[in-house]
C-alpha cells in the first residue's frame, strides 16, 4: 500500500452571506477537496465577480492573491503545510479560468429554484461523518477513495489527457508530450505549466477530476513519483482500451456491412 500525505484537521468553513452554500440548521458544513471543488464550480458558475476573484491568481504565489484569500482561506485544513494550500489556490484559479459554459455543476442558486436548489448544493459534498478522521480529504483521495462507497469514481490527470486524444482535440503525439514535460516538473514547475495544459485539456473536451488534481498537486514534492507513475500508466491504459474499443467497433461496422451486400 502506498503511503499518504496527512494533512491536518480542517474546519468546517464559517457560514457567510456571500457563500453560496448554507448550511442546513445544526448540520456541520462539507469540507475537503471534493466538496471545495464542487463550491468553486458552483460560485464560478454563478457569479462572474467570484470567477474574476479567482482567476486573477492564476500562476501567482500564495503572498500575491489576496483577492482569493476571501473565498478560498475558509476552506483551508487547520495547520497545512504550504504545498497543501498551494493546491487549493492553484485549482480554485484554474477552474475559474474555464469558460462559463464549461462548468460542470449546476449553479447552487437558480431563478426558481429558492432553498431547496440551495440545499442541494451542500449535499454535494459529504462531511466528515462523527468520530471520522478529517484530514482535508488528501488522504482518502489518495489511495482512490475505493473504500468509500460514497466517493464517485475518481480520475488522474493522464486519464484526461487520453480522453482528449480519443475525443479528437488533441494528437497523441502532443498529449504524450505534454504529459512527460508535466511529470518532469518541480513543484514550482508543474504549478506554472499546468494551467495552460489544464486549458488545453478543457479546450479539448476532457473532463477534469479538480478533487483529485488538488490531492496530487499537494501530494507532488514527498510523492511526486508515485504520482506520475500513475498519470502515464492511466494515459497509456486508456488509449489502449481506447484502441481496443475502436478496433471492435470497426469489425462490428464491417459485419453489418458484409451482411447488407449480401
Amino acid at each position: 500500500m502506498s503511503e499518504t500525505v496527512t494533512v491536518p484537521e480542517q474546519n468546517p468553513p464559517a457560514a457567510s452571506d456571500d457563500d453560496g452554500v448554507p448550511a442546513r440548521r445544526g448540520s456541520r458544513r462539507p469540507t475537503g477537496p471534493e466538496a471545495f471543488t464542487t463550491w468553486v464550480e458552483q460560485r464560478c458558475g454563478a457569479d462572474p465577480g467570484v470567477r474574476a476573484a479567482l482567476r486573477r491568481g492564476a500562476g501567482k504565489d500564495l503572498d500575491r492573491v489576496p483577492s482569493m484569500h476571501r473565498f478560498v482561506a475558509r476552506w483551508l485544513p487547520t495547520g497545512a503545510e504550504d504545498d497543501v494550500q498551494r493546491a487549493y489556490y492553484t485549482v480554485a484559479a484554474m477552474i475559474a479560468a474555464q469558460r462559463r459554459t464549461q462548468y460542470t455543476v449546476p449553479s447552487p442558486v437558480s431563478a426558481d429554484a429558492g432553498t431547496e436548489a440551495e440545499d442541494g448544493a451542500v449535499e454535494a459534498g459529504a462531511a466528515p461523518a462523527a468520530g471520522e478522521a478529517s484530514d482535508g480529504g488528501v488522504e482518502a483521495r489518495a489511495d482512490g477513495g475505493a473504500a468509500d462507497a460514497r466517493r464517485r469514481s475518481w480520475q488522474s490527470l493522464g486519464r484526461s489527457f487520453a480522453q482528449a486524444v480519443t475525443a479528437g482535440g488533441m494528437r497523441e503525439s502532443s498529449a504524450e508530450t505534454r504529459l512527460n514535460l508535466l511529470s518532469r516538473q518541480s513543484v514550482d514547475g508543474l504549478h506554472r505549466h499546468l494551467p495552460g495544459a489544464v486549458r488545453q485539456l478543457r479546450e479539448a473536451g476532457a473532463p477534469v477530476d479538480w478533487a483529485q488534481l488538488l490531492v496530487d498537486l499537494a501530494r507532488w514534492r514527498r510523492y511526486g513519483g508515485e504520482v506520475k507513475r500513475r498519470w502515464l500508466q492511466d494515459f497509456y491504459r486508456e488509449r489502449y482500451r481506447s484502441g481496443v474499443r475502436a478496433a471492435l467497433d470497426a469489425d462490428d461496422a464491417e459485419g453489418v456491412d458484409v451482411g447488407v451486400g449480401k
